[in-house]
């Protein structure tokens, strides 16, 4: 089951340096939301589609995008940057949007493989808001740790 850390960072490079902590960015002491198998690539990408009205490949063609920071030659765990858009979506969602968006993201084949109906997809969005929020506010920007 893979690891997925959601975590804020001032920036690419101090995003990276989580990759020498041990344990990743909850040991590194950066803002975290833990979740598990939901990837930074296909699952998010979907996200950002789900919550901006867009497609999946304009949602997947936007700078950074499932960008794998790292070298992906070194072998996970990586660090994947998010995009600006889905972070804006993220922070300036309304809990009722929120819940809105849940539901058609829970129907995508990511999701229901790994058993997340409306109500848990409604708290993953609920916890990376906040996450998104708090960033924003202290100018980060947000990355996921994905140890496969």
């Amino acid at each position: 089951m893979p690891l997925c850390d959601y975590f804020s960072a001032d920036d690419d490079r101090t995003a990276v340096t989580v990759l020498r902590t041990p344990g990743g960015p909850g040991q590194a002491g950066l803002d975290v939301v833990f979740l598990k198998n939901i990837d930074p690539v296909v699952a998010i990408v979907r996200l950002e589609a789900v919550m901006t009205g867009c497609s999946y490949e304009e949602a997947g063609e936007r700078p950074m995008s499932g960008h794998v920071l790292s070298d992906p030659e070194d072998g996970p765990p990586f660090v994947v940057g998010l995009t600006d858009t889905l972070i804006d979506a993220l922070a300036t969602a309304s809990p009722d949007d929120l819940v809105r968006f849940a539901e058609p993201w829970s129907r995508t084949d990511e999701l229901r493989q790994i058993g997340i109906g409306a109500e848990g997809a409604a708290d993953v969005l609920e916890a990376l808001a906040g996450l998104a929020r708090r960033a924003r506010a202290s100018g980060r920007r947000l990355y996921c740790w994905w140890a496969l």
